[in-house]
């Protein structure tokens, strides 16, 4: 058994299989990428074992030594490790790199497997994390993609990155579309786990490639965009996608398809925007949403709402807005005829520079 201490968060390169041994509740709120989960502790033996800590540290420490060496068996026997060779090579963590990964490790390690602890567990990779999106800049050339809402951007930046552009998905890391109605199915990580997963992203940036976001706000959601992440974007050259209303309004109906079943979200949101608004307005956007009637209360949406607001943000940016796309249409077609634009627009201007 070898400790390995984190250099990078590309910490689980060389390994076959990163495991995390805390308890699903921790594996939960935040875990390195690509780790799976084999606690050691379940929450409430955890939980347990840290009341008993507190009254008496070697009841607690042999206690909690028997519950984890039956869960280690039940592991070993189990699905994911029954049948594992001799070459394997897992890389284990916990909290703090201490006494449940060092126990689970031990076991692994007179079982013969090369089992390596990384020093430092969860704590010193989430020092690593902060570290990339907070204190880091960002040292690739940065480019914002902007648009009114429904402008396709991240379907644009999608088609720009299977033309092997470097993008970075923000909100599909938040799991949010960054509106109102922009909730996804099976909700957001934690703030740590949003940024355990933008620190994976900016580890594998080519610094000497532009890297394109999309244009944020420093809120996605309820996940806020870490500094240094934030401070790029609000620096970056931008290009706006300039596409009619009542496309922007059809394109937008169809994305949110699976938004428009849920009426009760819906009218909670108006209830959010009522304060905003003459009550004429709330009470035609509500009978469009009884009717379902998707794209016109999009569109109603977007001219009373969303735009002037977009405008209103952009105007902070002006000086940074390099060039406009016209998008006539927000078919297959268009998204595709907007990528292929904003590629060669990001190209000139990186040869002049």
């Amino acid at each position: 058994m070898t400790r390995r201490p984190p250099a990078s968060v590309d910490t689980g390169a060389g390994f076959d299989t990163i495991i995390d041994v805390r308890t699903p509740a921790e594996f939960a709120q935040d875990h390195l990428p690509g780790a799976i989960n084999l606690p050691v502790l379940s929450n409430s033996e955890h939980a347990d074992v840290g009341t008993l800590y507190r009254a008496s540290p070697f009841e607690a420490r042999k206690v909690g030594a028997a519950m984890v060496a039956a869960n280690a068996a039940r592991h070993i026997a189990g699905p994911v490790m029954a049948g594992l060779g001799g070459g394997w090579q897992p890389l284990v963590y916990c909290w703090r790199g201490g006494m449940r990964s060092g126990a689970f490790a031990t076991i692994l390690d007179q079982i013969g497997w090369r089992v390596t602890v990384l020093d430092g567990g969860y704590k010193a990779w989430r020092r690593l994390v902060v570290a990339r999106v907070a204190d880091t800049p960002i040292t690739a050339p940065v480019w914002v993609l902007d648009g009114d809402t429904g402008s396709g951007k991240t379907a644009v930046l999608t088609a720009m990155a299977r033309r092997g552009v470097q993008v970075i998905d923000l909100e599909a890391l938040a799991n949010h579309r960054g509106s109102l109605f922009g909730a996804m199915p099976g909700g957001q990580p934690s703030q740590t786990l949003f940024e355990s997963r933008l620190a994976a992203a900016l580890e594998a940036v080519d610094p000497t490639r532009p890297l394109v976001f999309e244009a944020e706000s420093s809120r996605i959601g309820e996940r806020h965009l870490p500094k240094a992440v934030w401070a790029a974007i609000a620096a970056a050259p931008r290009l706006r996608l300039q596409v009619p209303r009542p496309a922007r309004a059809a394109f937008t109906a169809a994305t949110y398809a699976e938004t428009g079943c849920d009426l009760e979200g819906i009218s909670a949101i108006l209830d959010r925007l009522a304060p905003s608004h003459p009550r004429e307005r709330i009470a035609e956007w509500r009978t469009l949403a009884a009717a379902r009637d998707w794209a016109p209360l999009a569109e109603g949406l977007m001219a009373d709402h969303y735009d002037p607001r977009y405008r209103k943000h952009r105007e902070r940016y002006a000086d940074r807005e390099t060039g406009v796309i016209a998008v006539d249409a927000l078919d297959p077609l268009g998204i595709e005829a907007a990528a292929d634009a904003v590629c060669a627009a990001i190209a000139q201007a990186t040869e002049r520079a």
